[in-house]
């Protein structure tokens, strides 16, 4: 399905034959917490080629705002949670905003829309780190902005997780939908003052986590085309978990008296290995019924018949994510680590067996692998390197239910060997293993599981990210290697 391309101008035409809302509506995230990255403007190239207008940053690095100047994009740049503390205090909230937005406010410059203040800063398992910062930072980021003679067009939000709002145990339906009590004097405060403001409710929405760790979910639940069981919540019946979320979310705004309060879906998606959930064929399933949905402007239950706002999670698969949520992290993408599609995906809703365009240009590394060497004779230390190489790469495809999960424990040595050899730029060294491992120019990829080829980057190894992964991957992975000791 990668290798299926439709030409840029081609697609764009179909994006306009179909009138759909996307073409100005729909957003992409656009992270980099990647070992080796593709350059900014060849990001930002795939980004035109595909007719996406709009794009979310997890912060106001000077390197992607400098690509997407004069590209007419819509931005959302950010303020990362380890520095709203600083924006407490005015000077520091107006330097920032005119070191990141007004700096860029010129003609053929960034187009920002928004400042994204914090990045779900409220989740549960923070225990409330931001609770006392949040509220004063956004509102010194929105006085800066209306300070700066901007702040009619960019506006501050805070990108929340849905664990923000709740319904009760014994009412868990979206019309009684609630903020959490711990916080819902704080979030009555924060949503009035984006209503004051002008601003949007920014949530991110992930019908994957529903499914992620509870086997009791329904599967048809998490998709759009259909539910056995649907969620009967008065004269409404809910068919998809997004809508259902969505609106227990619009219930919350109602209860708190900004009920119509516009809200952006700032992270929405599907992963596609780490987890036996995260697969290839589930992301095309549940994004070909939200592309329908979005096409159809049928919105939900409680706000019917608009396009919701949304921004895909994410763009391009990140390896060195921390992988605390799940080892699904490091693969969001739409794209692959080299901005190749990974399968078909048609974002006009109209059903077509099309890919999104790949990103041109792609620059990787010699087509040389690193993996076990058959002919070693001492395999004693093959743990401690195995061990060694997935603490410094990212052996998450090898997890349970991913996509190199079963193979033999020579298949889990060569691809670990070789995940490092690539993050290291293929330096001769990064393949040496105490003599278990040799390079190859035969590919030992297999039907479902690929052997990577890194990207050609100017960035030295030395100054690569260290890609930590957590005991229990190192011990699945070791453990298979107990057979050839």
């Amino acid at each position: 399905m990668a290798g299926v391309a439709v030409a840029p101008v081609l697609l764009l035409l179909l994006l306009a034959v179909a009138g759909l809302p996307a073409a100005g509506g729909l957003g992409v995230n656009w992270g980099t917490m990647a070992s080796h990255q593709l350059p900014p403007s060849t990001v930002v190239r795939m980004l035109q080629d595909n007719g996406i207008k709009k794009v979310k940053l997890f912060d106001a690095d000077a390197e992607p705002l400098g690509a997407l100047a004069g590209s007419g994009i819509e931005v959302m740049v950010a303020i990362p949670n380890k520095m709203l503390d600083m924006m407490t205090d005015y000077d520091t909230a107006r330097e920032w905003v005119h070191k990141n937005v007004s700096a860029y406010n010129f003609g053929g410059g960034v187009n920002i829309r928004y400042v994204a203040v914090g990045n779900e800063p409220f989740l549960s398992s923070l225990n409330g780190t931001f609770l006392n910062v949040t509220l004063p930072a956004l509102q010194n980021i929105q006085k800066a902005l209306d300070e700066a003679g901007v702040g009619d067009t960019v506006k501050a939000t805070v990108p929340l997780n849905a664990d923000v709002y709740q319904s009760p145990k014994d009412n868990p339906v979206p019309s009684a939908g609630r903020f959490r009590p711990e916080i819902s004097g704080l979030m009555t405060e924060i949503v009035q003052f984006l209503n004051q403001s002008g601003a949007p409710f920014t949530v991110n929405i992930y019908p994957y986590l529903s499914l992620y760790g509870n086997d009791d979910f329904p599967l048809d639940f998490a998709f759009f085309d259909g539910a056995s069981s649907p969620v009967v919540d008065g004269n409404i019946q809910y068919t998809n978990v997004f809508d259902a979320n969505f609106d227990t979310l619009v219930s919350a705004l109602t209860a708190a008296g900004v009920g119509g309060l516009p809200v952006i879906v700032g992270e929405v998606g599907w992963p596609t290995d780490g987890e036996k959930h995260a697969t290839a064929a589930y992301a095309q399933r549940f994004y070909t019924g939200l592309f329908r949905k979005l096409a159809s402007n049928a919105g939900t239950p409680l706000r019917p018949n608009q396009y919701i706002e949304i921004y895909l999670f994410s763009l391009i698969d990140e390896d060195v994510k921390s992988v605390d949520p799940g080892y699904f992290e490091r693969h969001w993408g739409v794209m692959r680590y080299d901005g190749q599609p990974k399968y078909a995906m048609d974002p006009t809703g109209q059903g077509r067996n099309t890919a999104l365009v790949g990103a041109r240009g792609v620059e990787y590394l010699p087509r040389v692998w690193c993996v076990l060497n058959a002919n070693a004779g001492n395999m004693s230390r093959l743990a401690d390197n195995v061990g060694y190489a997935c603490s410094n790469a990212d052996c998450t495809s090898l997890s349970l239910g991913s996509t190199c999960n079963g193979m033999d424990p020579a298949g889990n040595a060569s691809y670990a060997f070789n995940a490092y050899f690539q993050v290291q730029d293929q330096d001769e060294q990064a393949c040496g293993f105490d003599g278990l491992a040799v390079r190859t120019r035969q590919d030992p990829s297999t039907g479902t599981c690929n052997f990577t080829i890194q990207l050609e980057t100017t960035s030295a190894a030395a100054g690569r990210p260290t890609v930590l992964l957590t005991t229990a991957l190192l011990a699945l992975v070791l453990a298979a290697m107990v057979t050839m000791l």
